[in-house]
């Protein structure tokens, strides 16, 4: 009994790594651009290691900053390879080039450039979830900030 307890302890406990995978997406390719325009633009690169050799995934950002979220006017955002796209699914490109790059999203409220870094660099603003119909590959949050300004 003794046993059973201590392996669904610790399979609970590593199912949790697999909740928030940082690793589904690749650190280096993630950031937040704010734009000369006052745009805020998400890009980053999906690690195909994690898609489990699907052909078709979909990607979600989520906006857990609350303020952030009024100034986008969007708490969540599903879309495909260049622009939102309905929640389509994107193939999946087998030769590792499968980067994401989000059309610009206008900032309806002006925040100052410190105020934003700080958002995004904290690393709890913004989180990115692949996904398709039947499992969630990984969900990681976005930490890099640059600007155009």
């Amino acid at each position: 009994m003794r046993t059973v307890f201590y392996l669904i302890l610790m399979l609970s406990v590593s199912g949790c790594g697999l909740f928030m995978d940082q690793d589904i997406i690749v650190s280096k390719y993630a950031e937040a651009t704010l734009t000369k325009n006052n745009e805020l633009q998400f890009k980053f690169k999906i690690n195909e290691d994690y898609l489990n050799g699907e052909d078709m995934f979909k990607v979600k950002v989520n906006i857990h900053d609350e303020k952030l979220a009024e100034a986008l006017g969007t708490e969540e955002i599903i879309y495909g390879e260049e622009e939102v796209v309905n929640g389509e699914y994107i193939e999946v490109k087998k030769n590792g080039g499968n980067y994401i790059l989000m059309a610009p999203l206008p900032l309806n409220i002006d925040l100052h450039i410190a105020e934003l870094e700080k958002m995004i660099a904290e690393g709890n603003a913004v989180s990115i979830e692949v996904f398709n119909g039947k499992e969630v590959f990984g969900r990681g949050y976005l930490s890099n900030f640059s600007t155009e300004l």
